[in-house]
Parts: C-alpha cells; sequence; structure tokens
C-alpha cells in the first residue's frame, strides 16, 4: 500500500453500492495522495455498515448536507447510471471536484448540459474509464504517440464471458445490499441491449478513442441468437485510422477482451483480464526497426486506485489530465447512441448528427 502523502485530496464517495463497495472505498483508503472523507446514501443500515468497514471521518444520509461541508474538496459518484448527471451537476455548483462513474451519462442532452456546468464552476471533472490506467494500455498509448508513426488501423473487442459472474464472485467482497437503497425509477436491465451498450460498450469505446482519437462515423451489424448480443462496429476516426468493434454479451468461453494496433513503424496486441482480478493487460509491442517486440510488465494493476491518484494530482498538484475528461465523456456517451441507432437502421451513423438516449 503506497505511503500517504502529507497533503490529501479529501473525498466523498456518493453511493454505497456494488461498485463503490468493490472499488472506490478501498481506492480511497489506499490512494497515496487521497483520503475516504465521507460516505453518503440515504439507506441508513447500508451507510452505516460500509463506514464500520472503511472508517471515512464523517458520513452523511442527505447529499446537499455533504456538499455543503466545507473540508470536503470532491466527490466521487457511485450511482446508478441514471443519476450521474445531476449528481454531478450538484457537485460542481457546490464547488467540489468530481470523479463521476462511466458511462458520463445515458443520453447526448444530459452530457451536454454536464459540459456547461463544468466550465461554469472552473472544477474539475473527471470520468471513470479506470483502464486508461491501465499499465499496459499506457504503454501502448506511449509507443503510438512516440515510436508506431503512422497508425493505418485498430480492432478492439470486450467479450463478456457467460463463466463472469462466477469468476468475479470469487475475487470480490461480499457485496452488501440494503432494501432502503435508492433505485432509477424503471429498472436499467429491463432493455438489455441497452444496459449491455452502457455497462461494457463505454469501456470499448473509450479504448478505442484512448487509441486512435475521435471517432466521426459508425455502421453497425448486431446479432442476437444463441443466447448472446453481438455489436461488429466499423468505425472511421477523423485522423483516417480504419477501425472495427466487437461487442459481444456473453461468449461461451473466458473473458476476451483485447486490441490490435497496426502502425508505420510497428505493431501493439494486447490481452485484458476481467477487471476485477487487478491485472494489467498483456501488451506486446513490435517494433519493426528492431525486428523483435516487447512486454511490458505492469506490477500495479489496480486500475481504480490508479485513477483516484490521477485525479488528485490534476487538482493538488496542477498535474495534466491522464484521465478522461468531460469531453471523452460526451463523445463516448455520442459514439454509444451512433452505434445503437446503426444497429436499428443498418445505415452509417455520424455522431455529430445523433440525439436522444443510448
Amino acid at each position: 500500500m503506497p505511503k500517504k502523502q502529507a497533503h490529501l485530496l479529501r473525498v466523498g464517495v456518493l453511493g454505497c453500492g456494488p461498485i463503490a463497495q468493490a472499488a472506490h472505498f478501498e481506492s480511497c483508503t489506499k490512494a497515496r495522495n487521497a483520503e475516504l472523507y465521507a460516505i453518503c446514501d440515504v439507506a441508513d443500515d447500508l451507510r452505516e455498515r460500509m463506514a464500520a468497514t472503511h472508517a471515512p471521518r464523517t458520513t452523511y444520509a442527505d447529499y446537499d448536507a455533504m456538499l455543503a461541508d466545507p473540508d470536503l474538496d470532491a466527490v466521487i459518484v457511485a450511482t446508478s447510471d441514471a443519476f450521474h448527471v445531476p449528481a454531478a451537476i450538484r457537485a460542481l455548483e457546490a464547488g467540489k471536484h468530481v470523479l463521476c462513474e462511466k458511462p458520463l451519462g445515458t443520453s447526448v442532452e444530459a452530457v451536454e448540459s454536464l459540459r456547461q456546468a463544468v466550465r461554469r464552476s472552473g472544477k474539475v471533472l473527471q470520468v471513470g474509464h479506470m483502464k486508461r490506467f491501465d499499465a499496459g494500455l499506457e504503454a501502448a498509448r506511449d509507443f503510438i504517440r512516440d515510436g508506431m508513426g503512422d497508425m493505418v488501423a485498430l480492432k478492439a473487442w470486450y467479450c463478456d464471458s457467460t463463466h463472469r459472474y462466477a469468476a468475479t464472485d470469487a475475487v470480490q467482497p461480499l457485496i452488501v445490499t440494503s432494501k432502503q437503497a435508492r433505485k432509477p425509477s424503471g429498472d436499467p436491465k429491463a432493455d438489455l441491449d441497452r444496459y449491455y451498450m452502457l455497462a461494457h460498450g463505454s469501456h470499448l469505446v473509450d479504448t478505442a478513442r484512448f487509441f486512435a482519437g475521435d471517432i466521426v462515423e459508425v455502421e453497425t451489424r448486431y446479432s442476437h441468437r444463441g443466447g448472446m448480443r453481438c455489436w461488429f462496429v466499423d468505425v472511421a476516426f477523423a485522423n483516417g485510422v480504419l477501425g472495427h468493434l466487437d461487442l459481444t454479451v456473453a461468449v461461451r468461453m473466458d473473458w476476451h477482451e483485447g486490441f490490435q494496433i497496426y502502425g508505420e513503424n510497428g505493431s501493439v496486441l494486447g490481452k485484458t483480464y476481467n477487471p476485477w482480478y487487478y491485472r494489467s493487460s498483456e501488451v506486446d509491442i513490435f517494433h519493426e526497426a528492431e525486428g523483435g517486440s516487447r512486454r511490458v510488465l505492469g506490477a500495479d494493476g489496480h486500475f481504480y486506485r490508479r485513477q483516484l491518484e490521477g485525479f488528485a494530482e490534476v487538482i493538488l498538484d496542477g498535474g495534466p489530465m491522464l484521465g478522461a475528461d468531460i469531453e471523452d465523456g460526451i463523445a463516448s456517451v455520442r459514439a454509444m447512441v451512433a452505434i445503437a441507432q446503426s444497429a436499428k437502421t443498418g445505415k452509417p451513423v455520424r455522431l455529430d448528427a445523433v440525439s436522444g438516449e443510448v
């Protein structure tokens, strides 16, 4: 566990649900430059149990009361997707920095409204695309930037497995629930196409953008058969790179996530693991001039803790934004909306022309 610095970002976590329990509470307690200052949840039993386990300085049942605390620096929005935008706006308006779980929102209009709130506040907003803090992906990004030359094509895939829940249950802490927990008005899993796109497609889209830049157009082929949903997406990037994305839920095999990138001076092949293993991606970087490849050992695979540390560095030290910012979050939502619309029409869809919900 990293040694704590003298000056720590005081963080309040909104929501005591699964993502907070599995990732954010521990990240706050382990981060070298942040602390778990507060926990907020309307469910008294859940909040009290999490406080007993993770020992924040204080707890709140009321979000506005937490935001009014002058000692609170930042909020991690760890609620259901439908609550992300309003919770983030309230935090920004209260003068707090925000680390918002992905996806940033569920509609183009909602996330566009959040952009204005960020600008008005002057505060930092980072989106929780924690894979950007995977050491293997960072090494691939560095090679793309410094050694690959012109990128020609990118293929990336995110294939959830039928065995994922058994594997996840074996490594995650016991997830505690409460009947008092606040839930969205509708069941998020009632429309599985939408649910899988928001939960998994957001990762796939952001990884592609992390490597290849802005997406301008998508064309989707969609299949639902054999108990599997499959989106094959041809992608046009702004820089002329050809792209292909594969989102499939759920494959009859092990977790299958990764990417291949072809460039002028070399190529990259990556394999990404179930995130709850906290294991960095295995990334092989081939250098054409050397006629050989290298693999980076990502010994520190706690992406959630590293994401929080990066967020805190921006605020405390004026460091560069290494995570996904508001524009990245908006672009991800636009891409998911475009993919969903193209899947329905069978036609290409430009991201700058989309509106509505995923």
